[in-house]
């Protein structure tokens, strides 16, 4: 690749997240060996964090009912990395507000392989965010911020929400594109937005990109050009519905760090082959239509899922637009 087109910030991360947004997929149930060779091919990479899944509530969902990824016990985590993680791949999970017992779940750091802890919260959950982002960190984690929705959040509210959360001992605010609706324009003004904040206070910016409209490279590419430093990929982009930026996409254009692309593809053909013959992910019509109305890709989702309504495009579009149109008009009698 011409080095002219790649990237050369030498503060840049990588962020694995494959385990963890694959995990909304197949409702966690990856299996250990799977686990295993995402790790491997992480560490042999050189792909810096490791997202290995959420700590959620099991009185919320059901272990019956869900993968072990899903709450990420510390004996879990072990059977994956043993005693001794990689010192070069840190290890991190995410805790939902409102979704999480984090209080007792997430456990000192001295008793966990975990390093970071990425805190998801919508911004109407600001408060919980915060304590959450306290207690993580005094009990010796980094902490990172993960503003969910960030599209469907007015301008002040989001200054006001960055503001606060800036305040706090977050190491990362990272910019969430949930509904996959971000184009490189808007994802450059986000990033203008965070950085002049983050700069304010000390933090670093991320980016966490969603595939709905084909642009989740292409944003992730553009956020840390103008100033973003850690970057989540997946592995054939595999996530919720669309998917993410590619990790063997990503790696390639980052010219400042020393990454192996190879352990990646090769875990790509290996483990990822079978396992799109069992499930489905990434960008299709449906996700596109929920981007364009800026809505949670649920009904997309929901869509590829039945029988009646599966590769109906024109239904889907039809619905989305009517439903679309009805809130504008609601907003606009407000």
């Amino acid at each position: 690749m011409n080095p002219l087109w790649g990237l050369d910030n030498k503060q840049i991360q990588t962020l694995d997240c494959t385990v963890r947004d694959g995990g909304l997929v197949n409702d966690h149930k990856f299996t250990y060996e799977f686990v295993k060779a995402v790790y491997e091919a992480s560490v042999s990479a050189g792909v810096e964090y490791m997202e290995v899944g959420y700590k959620n509530s099991d009185r919320l969902f059901p272990r019956e009912q869900n993968g072990p990824w899903k709450f990420c016990d510390e004996d879990d985590i072990r059977r994956i990395v043993g005693e001794h993680p990689s010192p070069t791949t840190k290890l991190a999970c995410m805790i939902d507000a409102g979704k999480s017992d984090w209080k007792t779940a997430v456990l000192p750091k001295n008793k966990s392989p975990l390093s970071m802890i990425r805190v998801a919260y919508y911004e109407y959950q600001l408060d919980e965010a915060v304590e959450m982002i306290e207690d993580a960190y005094e009990k010796g984690y980094e902490v990172s911020a993960n503003l969910m929705a960030v599209t469907a959040i007015e301008e002040k509210a989001l200054d006001r929400a960055l503001e606060r959360i800036a305040k706090t001992p977050a190491s990362v605010i990272v910019i969430v594109d949930s509904f996959g609706t971000l184009t490189p324009s808007h994802t450059r003004h986000l990033v203008k937005k965070y950085m002049a904040c983050a700069q304010e206070y000390g933090k670093e910016v991320g980016i966490h990109a969603h595939n709905n409209m084909q642009l989740a490279f292409a944003n992730t590419f553009v956020a840390a050009e103008y100033g973003a430093t850690r970057l989540d990929a997946s592995i054939d982009g595999l996530g919720r519905g669309a998917g993410n930026c590619p990790m063997e996409l990503l790696i390639p254009v980052i010219k400042s760090r020393k990454y192996n692309l190879r352990p990646i593809i090769e875990c790509l053909e290996k483990q990822f082959v079978a396992l799109s013959k069992e499930i489905e992910w990434g960008p299709t019509p449906e996700y596109g239509f929920t981007a364009q109305n800026n809505v949670h890709p649920r009904a997309a989702i929901a869509a590829r899922k039945s029988a009646e309504m599966r590769d109906k495009y024109t239904l889907l579009f039809d619905r989305l637009t009517a439903e679309a149109k009805e809130a504008e008009a609601h907003t606009a009698l407000k």
